[in-house]
């Protein structure tokens, strides 16, 4: 099935969800008012603090293992001074997306679903931070977000999709495969029509929808290729939805690499091993991460 067919399939299925969450009115205030070009940190703060779970969860993002603060930084103030301007765009988007979807109520919990994201966002940025990537921020964004319609699935079909998580058990098959063959589409492009009614930038639409073929991407094939050898690191770590789907890949023979090896080509020298023992030290750091996000609603 071509990506425009499945793309309409996708829009389809959306437009039948009535309750289908949208963003927080004050992280949209807080969007627009970042557009406005003389705008205040303090304006952003006080606006902030009208919502205090977002207030929260921005403090935990910034004091977690990803921004590393040289002290805790206990002000919303000083926490959007250290993020700068162009930071606090993506914190605001990210804790609106954990805010739509933060229930157990799909086929998968939704912890491990966050554990995988956050932990594809800390290994794009490390990925990015080794190929000089202009934007490493970028880069740790797309990880959280790239699997978006995951969570649609899980909550929103859940019968479906739960078959779709049962025929692969144990066996050979990409997740994203059997939903293209059982459904008529997949999460990429489900999670690209969520991100275009959310208004999210191009780039980050783009790694939503190519994550997995960023060849095909014309944005930003390298954005998409960053995003995408990070999904399959975290996939045969432990950040992999409690090991649902199978996965295998031979890094030296992925389009992501060869895509990043003409971006960087030192980066043939990567000690693989290593950079595997990195995610491995990482790996209590994203979940310990997870936990204090959820826990800050409480």
């Amino acid at each position: 099935m071509d990506k425009v067919a499945m793309i309409a399939k996708a829009e389809q299925l959306v437009a039948k969800i009535d309750d289908l969450p949208t963003i927080p009115v004050v992280a949209t205030q807080v969007l627009q008012l970042l557009d406005q070009p003389d705008v205040r940190i303090e304006q952003v703060a006080d606006l902030m603090l009208s919502d205090q779970v977002m207030a929260a969860r921005v403090l935990k993002m910034v004091n977690s293992p990803v921004y590393k603060p040289g002290q805790e930084i206990t002000s919303l103030k000083r926490a959007l001074v250290y993020l700068g301007l162009k930071h606090i765009r993506e914190v605001a988007l990210t804790t609106s997306f954990i805010d739509a979807f933060d229930e157990n109520a799909g086929a998968f919990e939704i912890s491990t679903f966050w554990e995988h994201s956050f932990g594809v966002g800390m290994v794009s940025k490390i990925i990015a931070g080794k190929i000089g990537y202009h934007d490493q921020e970028q880069a740790y964004i797309a990880g959280i977000i790239h699997d978006l319609g995951e969570v649609f699935l899980s909550n929103f079909l859940r019968d479906e999709f739960q078959a779709v998580l049962d025929s692969i058990k144990d066996k050979p098959v990409k997740l994203v495969d059997a939903e293209a063959e059982q459904l008529g589409t997949s999460h990429c492009e489900i999670g690209l029509c969520m991100a275009r009614k959310w208004n999210f930038p191009e780039v980050y639409c783009e790694v939503i929808a190519y994550h997995h073929t960023p060849s095909e991407a014309t944005i930003d094939p390298v954005l998409c290729a960053i995003v995408n050898l990070s999904d399959l690191f975290c996939s045969v770590r432990e950040l992999n939805y409690g090991g649902r789907e199978w996965v295998s890949f031979n890094l030296f023979e992925e389009q992501a690499w060869q895509i990043l090896k003409k971006e960087s080509p030192s980066l043939a020298e990567l000690d693989v091993e290593r950079f595997c023992y990195e995610l491995d030290d990482a790996i209590p750091d994203v979940k310990e991460l997870v936990r204090s996000i959820f826990n800050s609603k409480e």
